[in-house]
């Protein structure tokens, strides 16, 4: 702050110029950026469940190794949710071995119970993903089970899910306003998340399910998170209902944060969530990662091809910004 105060006052009384500042290494708030993200790719599931149409195994796996092919490493690919629920992804056990082996590749599922879980290990998949809430309403209508009841059925799900070898991720929905509820307290957020990784879970997911979030907010709960837990095994997940999601990342990087989940072309939304839109599209992240400076692995260019393959399957236009202008 005081650097800031410095570089700012030399600036106003013209014994300074911009490019002087940066050539002796200042930059104000960028310089406290990180210099790599990790971009955890929702769209396969997160997205494809959300909507109308439902896309081929063949080229749901074909979409899957587009991802790969522009650099994304971390891709959530199915979900083993009862397929009365989530009948676009029902096909997960008949997708999951089409995936072309990559030992840089982490390809993860959503898990809800045990059953769910059995089914997991039967494909063969090697990580999977636990899902809660931080509103006890909005779980009721996303899973039929109150808070404490669904971290007590993921409590064995996890335990076996490590003796088997495969690694557990959280998702905590709502962790700023919920539909039903309004905002959501930051200390709630904050018992949910200790809970999950009570249990075992390596990193956890902190969702803007509907979009509403600012950046004011992610600097409060996002902020309270993170004094109590260590930035690398944390994830922001955010929705762009209201435009804020790329403002909501870059408030994030500047608190530290490295980890992102998004989905390609800004596929997805919530049924439980009335008027959600999609998750933040992985374009206009990368755009944001690319402009700034920070290496994400991943190819712009690629990932497009990636998004415009998958928009040709659903015979619709997707909402990223930064696709549009391709």
């Amino acid at each position: 702050m005081i650097a800031e105060y410095i570089a700012t006052t030399a600036l106003r009384q013209g014994r300074a110029s911009a490019p002087s500042l940066i050539a002796m290494g200042y930059n104000g708030r960028m310089s406290r950026l990180p210099k790599r993200v990790r971009v955890v790719e929702v769209g396969p599931r997160d997205g494809l469940q959300n909507e109308a149409k439902t896309v081929p195994t063949e080229k749901k796996a074909e979409f899957i190794q587009l991802l790969v092919a522009a650099g994304l490493r971390e891709i959530e690919v199915a979900s083993f949710v009862h397929p009365k629920w989530v009948p676009q992804l029902a096909d997960a056990q008949e997708l999951i071995p089409l995936l072309e082996p990559n030992p840089d590749v982490r390809y993860s599922a959503l898990v809800p119970n045990m059953k769910g879980l059995e089914r997991a290990i039967e494909s063969g998949i090697r990580r999977i993903a636990v899902f809660t809430a931080a509103s006890e309403t909005f779980n009721r209508h996303n899973i039929n089970m109150g808070v404490q009841e669904s971290l007590d059925v993921f409590k064995p799900v996890v335990e076996r899910a490590l003796k088997e070898g495969i690694s557990v991720r959280g998702y905590i929905s709502t962790c700023f306003v919920c539909p039903y509820e309004g905002p959501v307290l930051k200390e709630t957020v904050a018992e949910v998340t200790r809970a999950l990784f009570d249990m075992g879970v390596d990193e956890v997911s902190i969702g803007d399910t509907i979009g509403a979030a600012t950046p004011k907010d992610v600097e409060i709960t996002g902020g309270y998170l993170l004094a109590r837990f260590p930035v690398s095994k944390l994830a922001m997940h955010f929705h762009d209902t209201y435009g804020m999601a790329v403002a909501n990342v870059y408030q994030s990087l500047q608190m530290g944060v490295t980890t992102f989940d998004s989905s390609a072309g800004g596929l997805g939304g919530c049924p439980y969530a009335p008027g959600a839109s999609g998750n933040a599209a992985t374009e206009d992240l990368v755009y944001l990662f690319d402009k700034l400076g920070i290496d994400s692995g991943v190819s712009l260019k690629l990932l497009r091809r990636a998004s415009h393959f998958i928009a040709r399957e659903l015979a619709r236009e997707l909402p990223s910004r930064v696709l549009k202008v391709s």
